[in-house]
């Protein structure tokens, strides 16, 4: 059967998913499932010749196609694949969460594709995993610790964005920048804080002298001024008075 689109390849994602779910338990397929024909798979670096009946598909090599778009979550649930290789291909988007449940997986290569994110911590419970591949991509983060991942040659993991930690150079360089970065945004906001306040008072200064100078050189506006203030004066005194008076007025009545 030809695939002649993305969309079919996951549409039959999703059938083998459904069909390994539900035989693998008990480890045959019907009669009408198997076949006979000689199969090429490329795992661990090598290729290895099938040319028995496969009663059960432990494998798929998908390498070397324009296949696209993220990871779909179907092959995830191919829990009885030992063997999966999406090597040369365009896949972008991150590594889904989810493979940490193919626990049967012992030879796992993602490598030359666009795949970015962290490798996901999953990965490290992984036990069977013999074989890894995520090379040529552009990952990012710390190599999870535990399990196989530390066990792997640094040539799995080259040519990604900034990936780091065992069994690659240690993430203290990270760190160190890190801390620069934080110094470094730590002193813009202090200039930002000094500007504002520089700019603040400048404002204020230029406000206040601009009303001085309107005053001064309008002459119904100065009178107007003095007159407010003289009435702002006279209610305040007024104010007072009253208030000292019933204050004084309080006391006596108590003596």
């Amino acid at each position: 059967m030809a695939v002649t689109n993305h969309n079919e390849w996951w549409s039959l994602l999703s059938i083998f998913s459904e069909v390994f779910s539900s035989y693998s338990i008990w480890g045959s397929l019907p009669d009408s499932f198997a076949y006979s024909e000689s199969l090429l798979i490329n795992a661990k670096g090598l290729q290895v010749e099938y040319s028995k009946i496969l009663s059960l598909v432990t494998s798929m090599d998908l390498s070397n196609n324009k296949l696209s778009c993220e990871l779909p979550d179907e092959l995830t649930k191919l829990h009885g694949l030992h063997f999966l290789n999406l090597s040369y291909n365009l896949f972008n988007g991150k590594i889904p969460e989810s493979i940490s449940d193919m626990k049967q997986l012992e030879s796992l290569d993602l490598s030359e594709n666009n795949l970015f994110g962290t490798i996901p911590s999953g990965m490290s419970t992984l036990n069977f995993l013999s074989h890894l591949n995520v090379s040529h991509n552009n990952l990012s983060g710390t190599i999870p610790s535990g399990g196989q991942l530390q066990t792997f040659e640094p040539s799995a993991y080259n040519w990604n964005h900034d990936l780091c930690g065992s069994p690659l150079q240690n993430c203290a360089n990270e760190t160190h920048y890190s801390q620069e970065a934080n110094e470094e945004e730590g002193k813009g906001d202090w200039s930002e804080m000094l500007w504002l306040s520089v700019g603040h008072a400048m404002g204020f200064i230029i406000g206040f002298w601009m009303i001085i100078v309107t005053i001064m050189m309008n002459q119904t506006i100065r009178i107007a001024y003095f007159r407010s203030v003289d009435k702002v004066h006279d209610w305040i005194y007024v104010k007072v008075v009253v208030y000292s008076r019933r204050l004084k007025s309080i006391c006596s009545r108590r003596n």
